[in-house]
């Protein structure tokens, strides 16, 4: 099975390793509570629009995150879980 390689649209500026760290450690502890406009204007660092949608586009592909049916940006990502879950023989790799 192949995956689809990871192609942003039209990038001005792509976006820094600690700015997706940020991001991200963000959207973990606040899952769930803002829409993509309130988590951008809320982050502790400001960063371009554009660059902010690239991560968030980067995050779902990666399956870390999803939008729930209000718009608000949840957290998915579980790699603890999923150990657990495989030790457990609960779910086969």
């Amino acid at each position: 099975m192949q995956t689809q390689a990871f192609k942003p649209k039209k990038v001005l500026r792509y976006p820094r390793l600690d700015t997706i760290l940020m991001v991200e450690e963000f959207i973990q502890k606040h899952s769930g509570e803002h829409t993509k406009t309130q988590l951008w204007e809320k982050l502790p660092r400001k960063t371009m629009y554009q660059t902010f949608c690239t991560i968030l586009d980067y995050l779902e592909y990666s399956n870390k995150i999803i939008t729930d049916k209000e718009k608000k940006i949840v957290w998915i990502w579980d790699p603890e879980g999923v150990k657990k879950l495989l030790s457990e023989g609960l779910i086969v790799k």
